[in-house]
Formats: structure tokens, C-alpha cells, sequence
């Protein structure tokens, strides 16, 4: 999944301490641009011949959506607190024109070629169309049946999570319940155990012994929503932190690089648990330990105290700006790259092979941005003005 939230949400009022501010994440971008690495490497390693060096590398790839949702859940609750905290009405037309325009162009725009285009599937077998346009295609989903574009899974989830988060806090703030926001984090976030648990036992594991067992984990473990909101949970309630827990919020700032290591270190318990992902422990306990460790990484990201809010790169932010293009489409591009380069006898498993399949996704990511992206945004800021 890429992460849909451009660069420029990275800019926002932000407590440095003494007082709100409106400040460039630049953090985050480092943050979007190393998740959508670690998606790429994943799936070129999984579904194309590959370098074998790059198996040490991505194999803990998957965890870049885990990190995606905590950047969506930090991001777009921030925009609402903000609203919230300042007794404004939430606008949930405006939330849901700024959503549409920076989302559905270059999605439907993929999701054409892939069911116009047979030739360009990396796999084959697609969901019904309907659940792409329903952004319901998680639910149920069959690799076996429906493994091509796959990766959309991550984009229903967000959708689903942006439907409902505005219309919760509405309800939240007309019924001035919004202190009782931390209690519902906490009692969705146990929730989530317990989905798993019972999916685990009820829906997975009598398939252990079978083959294709795995399918099964992923249809009931990995890809439904009610056992994937660890992430967007944690983002949110860094948001709310930052928002509404200013002596907290002080507190870790000041202590902000053991707030850093202990996000590495809780991805490191991560790292070996996930070794096996279909394994019990990993299906029970591993999403949530993979959200805290990034939540930990991202309050770094945006504590003014901390090395990775200072440092500015223009890679991270080339990089953090195409990353939702490059989620769409790098599964074409790199299918294309390696059927049309290896009849130029490049070999499809060669670390030159692996360079051009980084550059032609690289560009076609560009085009989209400047043709299709862009294009819609300007379009969606005349709205918004108007």
C-alpha cells in the first residue's frame, strides 16, 4: 500500500513545546519513501526472479503497509484533531473532495490497465470489478483465484478507514465524548487480539496441515480490515497525543532517541517472531509489535528534537511524492521491464535486470504523477476555492 497522503499533508500545526507551530514534516518523508522501499523489494523478491542478496533484505518487506498505515492514521486524524481542537466543524465534504481527488484518478487509471490490458498481469486471476470500485476486494480475497493486483488490498482498508473516522468523531465531538477517544483506541486495539485469535483458531487452523494453507492465512489473517487496524490505531493516537496530551508530548520529545530505540527494538522482536508470519505467535502478536515499532519511529520523525525531523533530503521527498504511484503500479512495470529485457538477453535474476525494473518504475510513477496526479489536485484545489 502506498501511503496517499501527499507531501505537502506533511505540513501542520505541531507542538514543539512552548506552542503550536505549522511546520514541514520532513521526517515523514524519510519514513514514506523508506516504507515504499521495503514494499517494492517485498514483492520483487516474492514475485519475480530476483538477485538472491536481496533476500536478506526483503524479507521483512511486507511490514512497509504496516508502516503506511501508521503514517494514514497520523496524517489524516491530525487534520481532524486540529479541527476539533479549534471547536470547528468538521467538513466532511471537504474531507471527502480532498480524499477523492487525490485517490481515485491514478487508481482507476491502474485499475483500467490492468482489466483492459491482459498481457500486463503480473499474476492471473482478478477480483470481480466491483469489489475494486467498492474498495471491498480484501474481503474473502483468494490468491488463488484472485492474486493479480493484489496489493489493492492496503488502499480498501485506508478507504474504509477514511469513510468512517470523520463520521466517528463527529459523533465523538456532538456528544463532546472526545475524552473518551484514548478509552475506544485502547478497547479497538484489544479488539484486534481477539478478531485474530478467534480467526486463528475458527478459520485457519484447520487448514494447517493442507498445501495451500497459506491461502487460507492470508484471506483470514492478513488481508481482512477487522485484523489489520493495529497500524491506523497507532497513528491515530499519536495524533491525539500530539493534539491533546501536551505534557505527555513534552515529555517524549525530550526523551526522543529513547523513543527511537525503542522502536528498533521492538522491530527487532518483530523481525524474529515474523520469520514465520503464518505461525500463531506472528498472526497473534506480530502486526501489533511491527505498528508500535514504527509508531515509535514516526513520533521521532515529527519530535523537533530528533535528527530525522531536521534532515532534509531531496531523494526522501522525490521519493515520499511518488510513492503512492509506485504502490499502483510497480507490479506492471516490473512484469513489462523484465519480459521485454530479457529478450535483449538481460537475465531476469541479474542485479542489472534488478536496476531497470528501480528506473522504469521510477519513471512511469513520474508520468502518472505529472499527467494524472497533479493534473487532479489542481483540479480539486479550483473546487475546494470556488
Amino acid at each position: 500500500m502506498g501511503n496517499k497522503s501527499s507531501s505537502n499533508t506533511n505540513r501542520m500545526h505541531l507542538s514543539t513545546g512552548t506552542e503550536n507551530q505549522k511546520v514541514k514534516l520532513y521526517g515523514l518523508d524519510h519514513l514514506r519513501a523508506f516504507a515504499i522501499t521495503l514494499v517494492f523489494l517485498f514483492h520483487y523478491g516474492r514475485l519475480f526472479p530476483h538477485p538472491e542478496w536481496t533476500n536478506a533484505i526483503s524479507k521483512f518487506g511486507w511490514t512497509g503497509v504496516d508502516l503506511f498505515f501508521v503514517l494514514s492514521g497520523f496524517l489524516i486524524s491530525s487534520q481532524l484533531f486540529a479541527k476539533i481542537a479549534k471547536h470547528e466543524i468538521i467538513s466532511v465534504k471537504t474531507f471527502f473532495v480532498k480524499r477523492f481527488f487525490r485517490i481515485i484518478p491514478v487508481y482507476l487509471f491502474t485499475l483500467s490497465l490492468y482489466f483492459l490490458f491482459p498481457f500486463i498481469r503480473e499474476r492471473e486471476g482478478l477480483a470481480p470489478l466491483w469489489k475494486y470500485l467498492t474498495f471491498t476486494q480484501n474481503i474473502g480475497l483468494d490468491l488463488h483465484t484472485e492474486g493479480t493486483f493484489s496489493h489493492a488490498w492496503s488502499l480498501c482498508i485506508e478507504e474504509q478507514f477514511y469513510v468512517l473516522l470523520p463520521l466517528i468523531l463527529i459523533v465523538l465531538a456532538h456528544f463532546k465524548m472526545i475524552n473518551k477517544g484514548f478509552f475506544l483506541l485502547g478497547l479497538l486495539f484489544a479488539s484486534c487480539f481477539l478478531v485474530r485469535l478467534y480467526s486463528w483458531n475458527s478459520l485457519v487452523l484447520p487448514f494447517k496441515e493442507m498445501d495451500d494453507f497459506w491461502t487460507y492465512w492470508y484471506k483470514w489473517i492478513y488481508y481482512p480490515t477487522y485484523c489489520r487496524l493495529d497500524g491506523l490505531l497507532i497513528g491515530v493516537t499519536i495524533a491525539a497525543i500530539v493534539q491533546f496530551a501536551k505534557k505527555l508530548t513534552n515529555w517524549l520529545n525530550r526523551f526522543v532517541y529513547w523513543v527511537l530505540l525503542s522502536g528498533i527494538f521492538f522491530l527487532v522482536i518483530a523481525y524474529y517472531i515474523c520469520l514465520d508470519p503464518e505461525s500463531f505467535i506472528a498472526s497473534i502478536w506480530g502486526f501489533p509489535l511491527v505498528s508500535l515499532g514504527y509508531g515509535l519511529l514516526v513520533w521521532g520523525a515529527i519530535s523537533p528534537a530528533s535528527f530525522l525531523f531536521k534532515f532534509k533530503s531531496k531523494i526522501s521527498a522525490g521519493i515520499a511524492s511518488l510513492s503512492y504511484s509506485i504502490y499502483l503500479i510497480h507490479k506492471i512495470t516490473i512484469h513489462l521491464t523484465q519480459e521485454i529485457a530479457s529478450t535483449y538477453q538481460i537475465e531476469k535474476e541479474g542485479n542489472l535486470m534488478f536496476i531497470l525494473c528501480i528506473c522504469t518504475t521510477l519513471i512511469v510513477a513520474l508520468l502518472m504523477q505529472l499527467l494524472i496526479e497533479k493534473p487532479f489536485m489542481r483540479w480539486r484545489d479550483s473546487i475546494l476555492y470556488k
